[in-house]
Order: C-alpha cells, then structure tokens, then sequence
C-alpha cells in the first residue's frame, strides 16, 4: 500500500514538473532576443556576437527601450537629435569580476545617453535580483534615470545593487565575448584601453 501510494505521488510530481516545463518554454517563446556584434580592438571585419534574451514579461517597458535601441527604429532622439542606436557606441567600461557597461551612444564615456520615450524613464521592477552572472541590467544615475546605458554583469551575484538597477534580460550566447572584455586593460577610470565597438546590432526573429 505504501509502495503504491509513492507511485501516485512520483506520478504527480512529475506532471507537475511537465507543467512547469511547459510554462518555461511559453514564457521562453514570448521573450524577445536581441544581439551586439562587438568589434575588439583592430578586428573591425569579424565581430563577435552577443545574444541577450529579455524579460518583456516583467519589465516590457525597460525591454522595448533595449529592444529599440537594438534596431534603431525610433530614429532621433527628441533630446540629442542623434540617432536612437546602439550601432556605432562603445563599452566604455569594463571591471573585472563584477561587470562591462556600454550604451552611451551621445558621450561615449558613461556621462550620457538617452531613452526611445525622450531623456529618462522611471524604473520598472525590482523583481529580478542580480543573483547570477551574465544578467542585462539598466546603470542610471539614482532613481528614475534610466536611459540608454546599460551593463551585463560578471559578478556571481551583487546584492547590493538589487532595488537600485532594473535587471530586464540575460546573455544567453556569446559569454566568451563578455569575458574577453572583462579581461582587457582599462585606465584609471576602467575604460578600456582598446578599444570596444557595437559594430551592428538588432533583434533576432524566431
């Protein structure tokens, strides 16, 4: 009887594991994908990629200005009439062990940037934690800040930066790039001594 009634509850278990399963590749089917193709130093003709999936289930607004600015469909920007693209910028930062930030497509050097909805947006979640390596994550300059710049993070964890950045995707190929970025020699303000450029970018259709 005991033997029988372990029977029922594996069996049970593992439906509820199928449906778990199941809802793990509907929510992977709805998450957008994007790339950055970065050119390291002189190797300007073969750019390694990086693919990100985002979480547009839980920060839709965050992802679409990722997303956006990925393809650089919303054309100029109300606030610097520069294009609204990655295409062009640099990572301009780099510490190793903990993270590679880039997205300053206006200054280049972390100063500034700007969102598809015009200068700034407000932050949308703090749901996601930065409790894993290779998170996509807004930088900002305090609360409500957030515009084009953005960073992957390295670090195993940083819970000191949960409920201040907004964690919207992850890599999901190209962790090797990240790393050999990591890896360069920066200056005294952790920029990277040679030079890191998003040679073309853009959303991957399934």
């Amino acid at each position: 009887m005991a033997e029988t009634t372990t029977k029922v509850k594996k069996r049970k278990l593992s439906d509820e594991n199928k449906s778990e399963i199941k809802a793990d590749k509907k929510k992977s089917k709805l998450r957008k994908r994007t790339f950055i193709d970065l050119a390291i130093g002189d190797d300007d003709e073969t750019p390694s990629r990086v693919v990100f999936q985002l979480f547009n289930d839980i920060a839709p607004r965050t992802c679409e200005n990722f997303r956006c600015l990925c393809t650089g469909e919303k054309g100029h920007g109300g606030s610097t009439n520069l294009p609204l693209h990655y295409k062009g910028s640099a990572i301009h930062r780099a510490v190793k062990g903990f993270m590679i930030q880039g997205g300053d497509f206006t200054e280049g050097n972390g100063t500034g940037g700007e969102s598809i909805y015009g200068g700034m947006f407000e932050d949308e979640s703090f749901a996601l934690k930065h409790d894993k390596s290779m998170l996509l994550c807004m930088a900002n300059r305090g609360p409500d800040t957030n515009g084009s710049q953005f960073y992957i993070l390295t670090a195993n964890g940083a819970p000191h930066l949960d409920g201040v950045h907004v964690v919207f995707g992850e890599v999901v190929s190209g962790i090797d790039v990240v790393k050999r970025v990591e890896e360069l020699e920066v200056d005294d303000v952790s920029m990277p001594k040679m030079k890191v450029i998003i040679k073309n970018c853009g959303e991957l259709i399934p």
